[in-house]
């Protein structure tokens, strides 16, 4: 339930594996309407990007602890204590309601608390804050980690690698506007034109990373008392020549 199959070095593995290998932004795609229209400004980004890192970390422990005890297949069982047979119950369907109803109330929580901390912050990022509850790239990664059926810890790594590579690339993005807007740049690039070139060219980039594959436990090599070799047991291989057929060597051949 914690960690499962998977030891500290994949871990490691799951976190170059969400903020790079799978980062939402450059490789999935997933959440580019706050990513372009926030990104103009390196401060706004960075404020954008941790309230994403708060709201995804949280709701992706919050949504597996949902779906391991009460959305996913066999899910009630642990009603069974006070007497109740629920194990058959399938909750499966409000699964993506009450991901959202997560991810939205902490949203809430969120705006109130940027408001109130930063008020300067939460009138640059203006109606891109409230629409972190609509975000893609959160209720994807939700669902990413609970599809994959990652154990209680991993999840926690992945969700927040996820969030810390959705942070990277609008904070990466939003560095590289602030200097295209002091550049000569042709006029008919210029704005989203050139925003889309280099997000482009960022995303060839990151999928440079694709062939590491360190997150995946490897299965485990359990050996039996008293067991042979593998070789031991193949069956011999047998000559199929008929041998009423003439043989030709390479001896007779030469002479």
């Amino acid at each position: 339930m914690w960690m499962g199959d998977f030891n500290h070095f994949n871990l490691l593995g799951l976190v170059l594996q969400s903020v790079f290998i799978e980062n939402f932004l450059l490789v999935n795609f997933l959440g580019m309407c706050t990513y372009l229209a926030c990104s103009t400004k390196l401060k706004t980004a960075n404020g954008l990007g941790i309230a994403v890192v708060f709201v995804l970390t949280v709701s992706g422990v919050l949504n597996w602890l949902l779906h391991r005890f009460v959305t996913g297949p066999g899910a009630l069982s642990w009603l069974s204590f006070i007497g109740v047979d629920a194990e058959r119950i399938d909750l499966g369907f409000l699964e993506f309601l009450l991901f959202i109803s997560v991810i939205a109330g902490f949203t809430q929580i969120l705006e109130i608390i940027i408001e109130w901390a930063s008020p300067a912050l939460y009138m640059s990022l203006g109606l891109y804050l409230p629409l972190i509850a609509v975000n893609c790239a959160i209720l994807g990664a939700c669902l990413f980690a609970v599809t994959r059926d990652y154990p209680f810890i991993p999840n926690l790594i992945y969700v927040l690698g996820s969030a810390l590579g959705w942070w990277l690339a609008i904070a990466l993005i939003a560095a590289i506007r602030e200097k295209l807007a002091i550049s000569n740049i042709v006029p008919g690039l210029r704005g989203m034109g050139i925003t889309f070139i280099m997000s482009g060219l960022m995303s060839m980039a990151f999928m440079g990373f694709t062939g590491i594959k360190l997150a995946n436990p490897a299965p485990p090599q359990v050996a039996t008392w008293g067991e042979e070799p593998a070789a031991e047991n193949e069956e011999p291989i047998l000559d199929s020549r008929d041998p009423s057929l003439p043989t030709i060597s390479f001896l007779s051949l030469s002479h």
